[in-house]
């Protein structure tokens, strides 16, 4: 549950900002980077953070480590009570982000550390809450919005986030010392762990991208702030679905090629629907980015493990390809805003993002064949 809690925590500053970005842009002035940098900044961080992993757990430990990421993301949101500048929001973008980070970079250790017969269970429950939280957030972003004001409304985050770092400092366990552990270097020279994080950075950009502009997107079409929020939070659900499902079934698909393209193909759907015909197949279109999304995020992740030779180098390949593909994610947000600066429409970027996909496919199909390749040598 505590872990659970944690997760929670870690999208509102992210999923909340989406579905008042109009208002929060027409208060502060701030322009399409600008407010692109408010989603690449806190995604940045975790590609920074993901890369350091194994210096952060040592040097602050999981417990510390956590409890400092909750105490930053409480006062990233606090500070935003009142009317923050532009400046104000992207610098509590930023120091969220840190948090967020630091937390989404040292809670897996904890569970390994403390709960090695239950890992995958509340591993399972923890990205749950992430999705869950992302869910929330969007859902609710309008409604407290009108209720206190939208700077108010950001700033109420701070009081789930607060009380979960005061349950994780009191009941969080230590986790139970096993003696030094061998360091690997990061995977540098390794072609495939390129791919595998090209593959990783650009799969998470659509979903960075859709986090930040898809409720801009609607209003723009004409829709109400509180069901362009309740669009993003019922992908932020179906991502949950889709994700859960396909970490339970994934083992019956003993060739990962078809999957792969299966799920890629999706998500292309789902980006074509939502340039060509947002208000037609919003519904359709909602179904399709959640599923391949939700999909996605989790195929990418086990790729990379399929492709680990000893499971010592687990942690060093899965930092390397998180951490550079959270830094390519990143920059989704940001290169929509300026395109919507110089465009006046958000269709390019969808069109964009479609493009990486479709370079994706390629990269999927190299990544399973030389998948089914070493697979082949081990058995021979």
């Amino acid at each position: 549950m505590l872990v659970l809690l944690v997760g929670l925590n870690l999208r509102p500053i992210l999923a909340s900002i989406g579905p008042l970005l109009d208002g929060i842009q027409a208060a502060t002035g701030l322009g399409g980077g600008g407010a692109g940098a408010l989603t690449t900044l806190p995604i940045a961080a975790m590609g920074l953070c993901a890369l350091g992993g194994a210096r952060l757990q040592a040097s602050l430990g999981e417990r510390r480590g956590v409890a400092l990421g909750l105490a930053l993301v409480t006062l990233a949101s606090a500070l935003r009570w009142g009317a923050p500048s532009g400046t104000g929001l992207i610098l509590t973008a930023a120091l969220g982000g840190v948090g967020i980070a630091l937390a989404q970079a040292l809670v897996p250790a904890y569970i390994r550390g403390c709960h090695p017969q239950r890992a995958n269970t509340l591993m399972g429950l923890y990205t749950t809450g992430i999705m869950g939280g992302a869910a929330v957030a969007a859902t609710a972003a309008a409604p407290l919005a009108e209720r206190f004001g939208w700077a108010n409304g950001l700033a109420m985050w701070a009081l789930p986030a607060v009380l979960t770092l005061v349950g994780w400092w009191f009941m969080a366990q230590r986790p139970v010392a096993t003696g030094p552990t061998s360091s690997h270097p990061l995977p540098l020279r390794s072609p495939v762990a390129w791919r595998l994080m090209i593959f990783f950075g650009v799969g998470t950009a659509a979903y960075t991208l859709v986090l930040a502009w898809l409720p801009p997107y609607y209003t723009s079409l004409g829709w109400s702030a509180a069901d362009s929020g309740l669009l993003l939070g019922g992908i932020s659900l179906a991502e949950v679905c889709a994700g859960l499902l396909l970490s339970a079934f994934i083992g019956r698909f003993k060739k990962r090629r078809l999957l792969v393209m299966g799920v890629l193909t999706v998500v292309l759907v789902g980006l074509l629907c939502l340039a060509f015909a947002p208000l037609t197949l919003a519904i359709p279109t909602a179904i399709l980015l959640g599923v391949g999304i939700g999909g996605l995020f989790p195929l990418s992740l086990i790729l990379a493990m399929d492709h680990v030779e000893h499971a010592a180098e687990t942690g060093a390949l899965l930092g390397f390809v998180q951490g550079g593909g959270y830094l390519i994610a990143s920059l989704a947000p940001l290169t929509a805003g300026l395109l919507r600066d110089h465009l006046n429409s958000l269709a390019n970027a969808w069109l964009m993002m479609a493009a990486g996909i479709v370079v994706l496919m390629g990269l999927g199909l190299r990544l399973t064949r030389s998948l089914s390749v070493e697979t082949q040598h081990a058995r021979a």
